[in-house]
């Protein structure tokens, strides 16, 4: 690291069990962040401030009015602008360190699989049950951390999975039979505190992964009530069924 470098994320240095040593190895990471709703938002902002060396950036959709409420990385301006490109135009002013690479599409299994073993983390930030299991099938194959998060309403869950070594229960373990209906805020709603409380809890076990610093417990769902301030934390057991890990 250079004197800038140094400077930039001091405070984060100075911590004894986290040092240079912790903050080199998230120079070094690179991380996939599919989604740039409200969770990618807060999760890549927080990723790209801690000084993550590699961000690419997923989503193939536009910024919509109604979404400033929530996805505060997004200005007005930003209306009818690619997400993942607003993203990335608004993420690389924030640290040069970072290399940010946004990609402007929904990308299918065979297209994500040719792209997850080539990173050492994944945030999935999305709201499509299709793509979380399809991103869970293939980090859990090429045994690449995932971390999961999802809000709606009052409520948010964050969910870890530490696929580089655990192999048993996945995301298919908890949600074997969901569908999409179950996860559209469109028209369910949501309000905006809660989702930014679950990026903030997915880009802080992200960086926990990273850096091999503080623990981060494989698969324990914790779940946020955000209308009665309450969590609630819940270990899960492998699904004997499961076609993914069991």
């Amino acid at each position: 690291m250079n004197e800038l470098q140094l400077e930039r994320y001091s405070r984060q240095i100075l911590l004894p069990n986290f040092d240079i040593e912790g903050q080199q190895k998230l120079m070094n990471a690179r991380v996939m962040v599919i989604g740039l709703g409200g969770l990618g938002n807060i999760a890549s902002c927080y990723l790209a401030a801690a000084g993550v060396g590699h961000l690419t950036l997923i989503d193939d959709d536009v910024v919509e009015l109604s979404n400033l409420a929530r996805q505060v990385l997004y200005k007005q301006d930003d209306v009818g602008v690619a997400k993942a490109q607003a993203a990335k135009t608004q993420i690389a002013q924030m640290n040069e360190d970072v290399k940010v690479e946004a990609l402007l599409e929904r990308l299918d299994e065979t297209s994500l699989a040719q792209k997850v073993a080539d990173y050492d983390l994944v945030l999935d930030c999305t709201d499509n049950f299709k793509i979380r299991q399809t991103v869970n099938k293939l980090c859990h194959q090429h045994k690449v951390n995932l971390v999961s998060g999802a809000a709606i309403r009052w409520e948010g869950q964050v969910q870890s999975f530490l696929f580089a070594e655990h192999s048993k229960i996945c995301y298919q373990c908890l949600y074997p039979n969901l569908n999409d209906t179950n996860l559209n805020c469109s028209q369910s709603g949501i309000i905006s505190p809660v989702v930014g409380s679950i990026g903030v809890l997915q880009s802080l076990d992200a960086i926990k992964i990273l850096s091999g610093c503080g623990r981060v417990q494989h698969a324990k769902l914790r779940v946020f009530d955000g209308f009665e301030g309450i969590w609630r934390d819940i270990n899960l057991t492998q699904d004997p069924e499961c076609v993914i890990c069991a």
